[in-house]
C-alpha cells in the first residue's frame, strides 16, 4: 500500500510503505525505508525430528528439560531392558545415539542455538546407556543410575566440558551426555560390587 501527498508543484509524495510480502517482518525506518527482521524460529513440534530431539515433548517441560528428559527415558528403558535384556537396551542406545545426531542437529539449525535445551534426545541416550552398563533390572539401581547420570551430565567433569565446548552440532549435542554416561557407569558398578549385586 502506497500513501501519497500533493505539494505545492503538484507533484505526488509516496511515504512508506509496503505490505510485507513474505515470511519477514518489516519495520519502518522513516520515510521511504524499511528494516527486514526474521520472524522468531517456531519448529513444528509434529515433525518427526522435533518430537524426538524432544523426546516426545519431555524437554519443553518448564525448569529443568535435561532431568524431565532423563525421567522421561526410564520406563522405555525399563521395558527394553525387560523384554530384551542388557544387550538389548545397549542396541536401542546405539539406535537412539544416532537418530538423537540427526534430530539434534535439525532442531538447533531451525532455532539457531548449538545447543538447545529443549533437546533432551542426549539425556535418553545417556541415560539407556548407563542402565545399560552398569544396571540390573531393579528398582534401586535404576534410581541410582538416574541420579548419577545426572550429576555428571550437570557437573561435566573433563572430558565431558571438553565434548561439550568443543564439538559442535548434532555430534555435539550428543557427544558429552555420552561421556557422562560412562562416569555414570564406572560408579554404578563399582556401587554394586560393593553392595555383593554383581
Amino acid at each position: 500500500m502506497l500513501v501519497g501527498k500533493a505539494v505545492r508543484d503538484q507533484k505526488w509524495v509516496f511515504f512508506c510503505a509496503f505490505e510485507p510480502f513474505d515470511d519477514q517482518v518489516r519495520e519502518p525506518m522513516g520515510v521511504g525505508m524499511t528494516v527486514s527482521t526474521p520472524k522468531p524460529p517456531n519448529p513444528s513440534f509434529w515433525r518427526p525430528p522435533i518430537l524426538l530431539a524432544t523426546w516426545f515433548g519431555a524437554g519443553v517441560l518448564p525448569v529443568m528439560p535435561g532431568t524431565w528428559g532423563s525421567l522421561a527415558a526410564l520406563p522405555f528403558a525399563w521395558v527394553l531392558h525387560m523384554k530384551f535384556g542388557a544387550n538389548g537396551l545397549a542396541i536401542a542406545t546405539t539406535i537412539v545415539l544416532a537418530i538423537g545426531v540427526w534430530a539434534a542437529d535439525v532442531y538447533a539449525k531451525e532455532i539457531d542455538d548449538d545447543d538447545p535445551g529443549a533437546v533432551v534426545i542426549d539425556e535418553v541416550a545417556g541415560q539407556w546407556l548407563t542402565l545399560a552398563l552398569a544396571a540390573p533390572l531393579d528398582p534401586l539401581f535404576y534410581a541410582a543410575g538416574f541420579l548419577l547420570f545426572r550429576v555428571f551430565d550437570i557437573l561435566k567433569p573433563w572430558p565431558v566440558n571438553w565434548a561439550d565446548d568443543q564439538l559442535k552440532g548434532g555430534l555435539g549435542i550428543m557427544a558429552d551426555d555420552i561421556i557422562a554416561a560412562g562416569y555414570a557407569a564406572i560408579v554404578l558398578v563399582s556401587l554394586g560390587y560393593l553392595m555383593g549385586a554383581f
